[in-house]
């Protein structure tokens, strides 16, 4: 062990156990390919867990963003709307459809899509006659987004809503499983995520034909023929029976891994009590999130800039992100419309990601608080 001790890391895999087990009946099948007892097996589980009918088990979390765009019928002159304060995985599918994204600022609470931006976008393309053919909503770092509020708004002005749930496996809003309160919800299991598949995502929805369209179109778009013929553009996005196996055994842990990241978040909170200059991502009253990473922003008036703290934490052998860049600000996306008042913006000036994975140890918690004290204390 080096002085400054084992890296960190910020999100590492961390698997439950029976995850070898699947994944050695796999080949024990001869199963080595996109179709097998895992595949199905893993769509069949985390259906049941979400609480809808059906879900479609896909290569990444990106792939299942671009299919529910085409299951919506959107296409080359729509717009989507989508929070600009999120990972470019979330707008890049709205290109790859050939639409153009409207970025809608975050809100300071749930650093989430902000309810008046949207309706102040909303009725600006209404006066123009040309509303949005979707809203991509993201629940960022397990935080869920204000629901209620912005579902009145979608359902007023009759534009569906995707949910992106990439980092929000778990969490609730009212009670109520991420994922199912637009027409469709899609997850990712990236190694970093709070369960994985190695790499994989997922669609879920409450209508089993959109599902079933989505499944299709992720295995190149065969017609029910006994040759291959096709009519419809397809894709590639199956998720492979191996994966499906780590994912069958990552998704009986899960409600482990939640109550895990929690308690990491709440260890952060009472080890740096005493740092003044933080200010932690708030969970209001209804909203339970998975705190898939735990973040804060550092008050205005600190002379520690987040880039100085992670460069701190780095040199200690500790990962830390900052975080999101806004897409408004990102050179791809700068020319798309834009609506709200640049919170966004000021969260990313503000903000760091500490390492937050589940199998991360008490003693290993103090170290990056130590780090984190003496870098204010300075």
């Amino acid at each position: 062990m080096s002085q400054k001790g084992e890296f960190i890391y910020l999100s590492p895999p961390h698997m439950g156990g029976r995850e070898q087990q699947y994944v050695q009946q796999a080949f024990d099948q001869n199963w080595i390919t996109t179709a097998g007892a895992n595949v199905n097996g893993f769509e069949q589980e985390l259906a049941s867990y979400i609480g809808v009918p059906a879900a479609a088990a896909l290569a990444s979390g990106t792939a299942a963003l671009h299919l529910a765009l085409l299951a919506l019928g959107v296409c080359p002159g729509d717009e989507v709307f989508c929070s600009t304060f999120t990972f470019v995985a979330s707008t890049n599918p709205i290109r790859y459809v050939g639409a153009t994204p409207v970025l809608i600022d975050s809100e300071p609470t749930t650093w989430n899509l902000c309810p008046t931006a949207l309706e102040q976008a909303l009725e600006n393309r209404y006066k123009n006659g040309k509303l949005p053919k979707a809203l991509m909503l993201v629940h960022l770092y397990g935080m869920p987004s204000r629901m209620q509020e912005i579902q009145e708004l979608a359902q007023h002005y009759g534009v569906p809503i995707i949910e992106d749930a990439a980092e929000a496996l778990g969490s609730r809003y009212k009670g109520r499983l991420l994922g199912t309160f637009g027409k469709m919800g899609v997850f990712s299991f990236n190694g970093n995520k709070i369960i994985t598949t190695s790499g994989g995502g997922a669609l879920v929805s409450s209508e089993s034909d959109l599902v079933e369209q989505t499944r299709w179109l992720a295995m190149q778009a065969k017609d029910d023929l006994p040759y291959y013929h096709h009519t419809t553009m397809g894709y590639n996005y199956r998720l492979s029976n191996i994966c499906a196996g780590i994912g069958r055994g990552q998704l009986e842990v899960l409600e482990e891994r939640v109550q895990q990241r929690r308690k990491i978040f709440s260890n952060y909170q009472e080890l740096l009590r005493d740092v003044a200059e933080l200010e932690w991502h708030q969970e209001p009253e209804g909203f339970y999130s998975n705190r898939w990473l735990s973040c804060f922003t550092i008050k205005q008036g600190s002379q520690l800039t987040p880039e100085a703290l992670r460069q701190t934490l780095l040199a200690a052998n500790i990962e830390s992100r900052p975080l999101w860049q806004p897409m408004h600000r990102q050179p791809l996306y700068q020319s798309c419309d834009y609506f709200g008042e640049h919170v966004s913006d000021d969260l990313f000036a503000r903000g760091l990601c500490l390492p937050s994975g589940s199998s991360l140890s008490f003693s290993d918690q103090e170290r990056v608080a130590d780090v984190i004290r003496k870098a204010f204390r300075g």
